[in-house]
């Protein structure tokens, strides 16, 4: 004897809802690979920033400090 499958009865306005929420349900999400490249790109660019912070001072403070020609010992 086989068992049949129970029917499931579907009302307009269950069917409304579902209709309704599939529309909203694919949303373009980033995959995991793309959101890594993300954050790895975001930190490259926080670390050469920083990178050409530290240059730009060292070189300001090496012209300050170099920047009068030296005088000649009197002696």
């Amino acid at each position: 004897m086989t068992k049949k499958t129970p029917i499931k009865i579907i009302k307009r306005d269950e069917r409304n809802r579902q209709e309704n929420n599939s529309e909203k349900a694919p949303v373009a999400r980033k995959s995991t690979q793309q959101a890594a490249r993300d954050m790895v790109n975001t930190v490259t660019n926080w670390v050469n920033e920083f990178q050409q912070k530290r240059r730009t001072e060292t070189s300001r403070a090496v012209q300050k400090l170099f920047s009068e020609p030296p005088q000649p010992n009197e002696a």
